[in-house]
C-alpha cells in the first residue's frame, strides 16, 4: 500500500527515492503524461517510486515507510 488504497506490485519496483532531491524533480517535470501516476490524493508528494517498465509514480507516503514496507513483504 503505497498510500490511499493504492498498490504496486513488488516486483515492478525498481527504485524508491525522496522527492526533495533535485534531480528527482526534473524528472518529474520532463516526463511524459503515460509515465507519471499520482497517487498522493491532493496531498504533499514525499516519495517517488521507479518502475522496472518506467513508470514514474508519486506517494504521499514517505520513503522510509515505503522502505520498511517493502522489506516486511519481501521476507514473506
Amino acid at each position: 500500500d503505497i498510500g490511499f488504497d493504492n498498490y504496486v506490485n513488488i516486483n515492478k519496483i525498481g527504485k524508491i527515492t525522496q522527492y526533495s532531491s533535485a534531480p528527482a524533480r526534473r524528472i518529474i517535470k520532463d516526463a511524459k503524461y503515460n509515465e507519471l501516476i499520482n497517487c498522493t490524493a491532493g496531498r504533499k508528494t514525499l516519495s517517488i517510486i521507479f518502475t522496472k517498465d518506467n513508470k514514474i509514480i508519486l506517494s504521499a507516503v514517505s520513503k522510509e515507510i515505503l522502505i520498511e514496507k517493502y522489506k516486511s513483504i519481501v521476507k514473506k
